[in-house]
């Protein structure tokens, strides 16, 4: 099952639907549908609706305007080691704003400063509940589902200072595939293939195995400090293979395209173009 977000005009409220065969069919306003995720998410097959045909909608993130995304940091190894970085002993945390977000096939602008964007293909996960001072236990069962996402970096601005938010931050930097309900993907320690392809050449291939900070353990500390709520975002992190520590480095530029494969979520595609949209010679 595939959960998405879809205006059927620009200025009309988001509605969540289940996208299939290229058809929407929808479940629940974006507020009633939060308000009781799990609920909707369990009913969703059973719901009868009449399908939308996904030419005549503008697809948006399922995602509220009061949710945060928090983006982890150095949580492969490799990853860690590639950038010169000593694994963390606590996760790296920070923060995207949801303006940055988008879907499939909406086209990234490289900022006029940046030579270009790096990727950073890794899965996201939606907390589903509201969840306060909890262990990693209870933090893994309030996981709603995943997605693939892509963290796209102006990594010049990213570099001005200790602080990553400005190079994270870029307009539709952060494209964010269908919520796949986490009973139909498992636990990310069995393992799911992370892939990331530039225009058809593999520059990641990474395994949620491998990761230094579970799901789980990640929202335990999240929620030490402040309470998550359905809606919320945990980006978990890339594995290796990023473009800036090559030799020389290799940047997204105007007609690129990167996608991010991963298994049981699917492909997420994004069109780079340059800061006025156009996709490049």
């Amino acid at each position: 099952m595939k959960i998405v977000g879809y205006r059927k005009k620009d200025k009309d409220a988001v509605t969540v639907g289940v996208l299939r065969d290229g058809f929407v069919r929808p479940l629940a306003a974006l507020e009633e549908f939060w308000s009781d995720a799990a609920g909707w998410v369990a009913r969703a097959e059973h719901l009868e609706a009449p399908e939308i045909d996904v030419t005549l909608v503008s697809m948006v993130p399922p995602v509220p305007d009061s949710a945060r995304v928090i983006c982890v940091g150095l949580n492969y190894k490799a990853h860690a080691a590639e950038g010169g970085f000593t694994p963390p002993t606590h996760p790296t945390l920070f923060g995207r704003w949801t303006p940055s977000l988008s879907v499939d096939g909406v086209p990234t602008p490289v900022p006029a400063n940046e030579a270009g964007l790096d990727w950073e293909g890794e899965v996201a996960a939606f907390i589903g509940t509201r969840l306060e001072s909890v262990d990693a236990a209870t933090g893994q069962a309030g996981v709603l589902g995943y997605a693939c996402f892509n963290d796209l970096t102006a990594r010049t601005a990213q570099k001005l200072t200790a602080q990553w938010t400005l190079g994270k931050n870029g307009d539709r930097s952060g494209p964010l595939g269908p919520l796949v309900p986490v009973g139909e993907v498992g636990d990310l320690s069995d393992g799911l293939r992370v892939q990331t392809r530039v225009n058809g050449t593999v520059v990641q291939d990474g395994n949620t195995r491998d990761l230094i900070f579970s799901v789980g353990e990640i929202i335990a500390l999240i929620s030490e400090t402040f309470t998550l709520h359905p809606g919320d975002i945990i980006a978990t992190g890339t594995p290796e293979g990023v473009g800036y520590v090559r030799n020389p480095p290799w940047l997204l530029g105007p007609g690129d395209i990167v996608e991010v494969e991963i298994d049981k979520l699917g492909v997420l595609r994004t069109p780079i173009v340059d800061a006025s949209g156009r996709k490049g010679a």
